[in-house]
């Protein structure tokens, strides 16, 4: 299985990574906290796997569509 990409789908910034690699997730559950315009908004995975990796760090500015962690297979 190849791995699957995070993708924020708001531009903001990350406050909260709630997940790190080699944890497992369940489809729909948040890996981050983003915090836009004064709400947060979890990104969430896709389907179930495992992190491999989480490219950006509490703080960071993303871009709509940026990835910001991949799944591993």
């Amino acid at each position: 299985m190849a791995d699957v990409a995070i993708k924020s789908e708001i531009s903001g910034s990350v406050w909260k990574i709630l997940k790190q690699p080699g944890d497992a997730v369940a489809e729909e559950e948040a890996v981050m906290i983003l915090e836009s315009m004064k709400m947060e908004i979890p990104v969430m995975a896709p389907e179930d796997g495992v992190i491999a990796s989480i490219t950006v760090a509490e703080g960071d500015t993303v871009a709509e569509g940026q990835v910001v962690a991949t799944l591993g297979g």
